[in-house]
C-alpha cells in the first residue's frame, strides 16, 4: 500500500515539473529546420478568432468534382441554344418509339395539360431527335432538375402559371444560372437588362438577379402571367416570352388571322418557330422518361437540404468556405447571382446567403466570429480600386511561397480543374517560382501599380518622328552635334528600344 502511495505521488511531482518546464527549450533544439542557437522561447501565437476550430462541414468534402464541372459548363446552354435556332422537321428513324405509341402518350399529356401537346410530324420529328442524339445531356440536365424544379414550381404555384411551364428553363438556359445570351439575356429565365428591372430584378456591380433562382423565377411568373392575359393561350404565351408581343402578333396577321401556335409558326422568326416545338418536346421525354430508360444522376444534395440565412455585413463566399468548410464551388453553385463572389450590405436591401443545412448551424451559432473575421480580411485590403482583367486576358502567374491551387483560383475568379487543364496538371502540388497560365474570371488587386507615364513637352523644339528601321544612334547622325544620351535625356528614354510614330526632341 504504501508503495502504491509512493508512486502516485511521484506521478505528482512529475505532472507539475512537466507543466511548468513546458516552454523550455534546449540550446540545441531545432525549429522549422534550423538551430535554435539563442534558447529563447518561443510563445505559441493565439488565434484570437478562433476560426479555425468551427466544426467543418462533412459532407463538402464528398462533393463530386464532375459533377460541378457540369455545373459551370456552358457547352450544355450553347448546344440547346443553337438546336433551337438550326431546328430542322424531317424525319428520324427512332424504331424505339413507333408513331402510334407517341400519339397514346401525347393525348395521355395533352389531357393533363393547358398547353396543346396534339400530335402532329413536326413534333415528332424534334421528339426523335431529342431522343437519338441528346440522350446524355437530358440526363444531366435531369439530374440538374432535382434542385432547381421544387424551386420554380413554387413560384409558378404562387402566381397560378401551369407547372410544366418549369420545362421553359431547359429550353432557355439548359438550367444554368449564369447563361448569357449572344444578346446579353441572362439568368434561367434569360431576362434582358431592362426586362429584368421591369419585373424588379436587381442588377448591379455586385448582384445580378437574373441569375438568382428564385428570383427570376419570380419575374418569369409575372411576365408569363402577363403575357397569357394578352392571348389567352399558354402556347402564345410561350411564343411572346421568345420573341414578345408584337411579333407574335404580326404573325397573327399575317397567317390570317389564327390564333394557334402551329398555324402562325411559318410567319414567326426562326428562333421562336423551333421554340415551342422545343418545349413541348422536352416535356415529353420528361414526363416519360422512365419508359425511354433515362437514369439521371441526382446532385450532391436536394433544395430540401439548403436553408437560406440574412446577411447582416459584407461577407465574401471565400470567408465563408473558409469559416465552415463548405466548399467554394458549391457556395457558388448555390448562390449564383454574387457577381464577383461578395454578398454586399446595402442600406434597405437584404441579401440572403444560401448554405447546405448541416453549415447553418455552424454559421449561425458563430456569426459573431465570422463576421469579426469578415472585417478583419476587409480591413487588411488595399484601399486602391482593383484592376480589371478582360476575360479573355491570358496572364502567366509565378507560385509563390504559401501558394496553393484553391487560394490561386479564388484570386483570379476559376476552378482548380481549370488551372490544372490549363497547365497539364496531374495533380495538386506545387513548387515556388512555378509559372501558370490563368484566364482570369473576376477583378483583382494589381498588387504592382504600374508607374505614371512621364510626358515629354515638345513645344518650341525641333522634333522628328520614330520611322520603320530607326534607332537612337543612327537619329543622333541626321542631326549634327546630338548624341544618343542626348536624345535619351531630352526624351526621358532609359533603355534603346523605340516605337514608330513615335515624337523626338532632337534639339535641346
Amino acid at each position: 500500500m504504501r508503495f502504491v502511495y509512493t508512486l502516485i505521488l511521484l506521478c505528482f511531482f512529475n505532472l507539475g515539473w512537466t507543466q511548468e518546464k513546458v516552454q523550455v527549450t534546449t540550446k540545441d533544439s531545432i525549429i522549422d529546420g534550423k538551430s535554435n542557437v539563442s534558447g529563447k522561447i518561443i510563445p505559441a501565437e493565439q488565434d484570437t478568432l478562433d476560426i479555425k476550430n468551427l466544426k467543418d462541414h462533412p459532407k463538402a468534402a464528398e462533393l463530386d468534382q464532375k459533377w460541378l464541372e457540369e455545373l459551370y459548363s456552358n457547352s450544355l446552354y450553347d448546344t440547346i441554344y443553337k438546336t433551337v435556332t438550326e431546328l430542322t422537321y424531317e424525319p428520324v428513324d427512332y424504331p424505339e418509339l413507333s408513331t402510334d405509341t407517341l400519339k397514346a402518350r401525347l393525348e395521355r399529356l395533352n389531357a393533363r395539360t393547358p398547353f396543346n401537346v396534339e400530335y402532329n410530324p413536326s413534333l415528332e420529328s424534334v421528339i426523335k431527335r431529342y431522343l437519338k442524339h441528346r440522350r446524355t445531356s437530358l440526363e444531366r440536365l435531369m439530374g440538374l432538375s432535382h434542385f432547381y424544379f421544387p424551386m420554380f414550381e413554387a413560384e409558378f404555384d404562387n402566381y397560378n402559371i401551369p407547372l410544366e411551364m418549369k420545362y421553359l428553363s431547359i429550353v432557355e438556359s439548359a438550367l444554368k444560372p449564369k447563361a448569357r445570351s449572344r444578346v446579353g439575356a441572362t439568368g434561367l429565365w434569360q431576362f434582358m437588362f431592362g426586362t429584368g428591372k421591369e419585373y424588379g430584378l436587381d442588377v448591379s456591380s455586385y448582384v445580378d438577379e437574373r441569375s438568382d433562382p428564385i428570383s427570376s423565377t419570380s419575374a418569369a411568373a409575372k411576365y408569363l402571367s402577363r403575357l397569357y392575359g394578352i392571348f389567352g393561350d399558354w402556347d402564345l404565351a410561350l411564343a411572346a416570352y421568345n420573341s414578345g408581343p408584337g411579333n407574335v402578333n404580326k404573325a397573327i396577321r399575317r397567317s390570317g388571322g389564327y390564333k394557334n401556335y402551329w398555324n402562325i409558326r411559318p410567319n414567326l422568326p426562326r428562333e421562336t418557330a423551333g421554340y415551342v416545338p422545343a418545349f413541348l418536346a422536352t416535356m415529353y421525354i420528361f414526363e416519360y422518361a422512365e419508359e425511354h430508360g433515362f437514369k439521371p444522376e441526382r446532385p450532391p444534395f436536394q433544395l430540401i437540404q439548403t436553408d437560406t440565412v440574412h446577411v447582416k455585413q459584407m461577407i465574401t463566399l471565400d470567408q465563408v468556405s473558409e469559416t465552415t468548410g463548405v466548399k467554394i464551388e458549391e457556395l457558388q453553385f448555390l448562390n449564383p447571382s454574387y457577381k464577383l463572389d461578395i454578398i454586399p450590405k446595402i442600406e434597405g436591401k437584404t441579401y440572403v446567403l444560401r448554405l447546405p443545412r448541416e453549415a447553418i448551424g455552424v454559421f449561425t451559432s458563430n456569426e459573431e466570429k465570422i463576421y469579426a473575421f469578415a472585417k478583419a480580411e476587409f480591413d487588411k485590403r488595399e484601399k486602391p480600386l482593383p484592376q480589371l482583367f478582360n476575360a479573355d486576358t491570358k496572364i502567366r502567374y509565378r507560385v509563390k511561397n504559401g501558394d496553393y491551387l484553391g487560394k490561386i483560383a479564388r484570386r483570379y475568379g476559376v476552378r482548380v480543374s481549370q488551372i490544372k487543364r490549363w497547365n497539364g496538371l496531374r495533380n495538386n502540388n506545387l513548387r515556388i517560382g512555378q509559372r501558370l497560365t490563368i484566364y482570369p474570371r473576376k477583378p483583382v488587386v494589381d498588387s504592382k501599380p504600374k508607374a505614371p507615364k512621364t510626358t515629354v513637352n515638345t513645344k518650341g523644339k525641333k522634333t522628328y518622328i520614330v520611322q520603320s528601321g530607326d534607332t537612337l544612334w543612327s537619329i543622333s547622325q541626321k542631326f549634327s552635334g546630338v548624341s544618343v544620351q542626348n536624345l535619351k535625356d531630352w526624351n526621358d528614354i532609359s533603355g534603346s528600344k523605340l516605337k514608330i510614330g513615335t515624337t523626338l526632341i532632337v534639339s535641346e
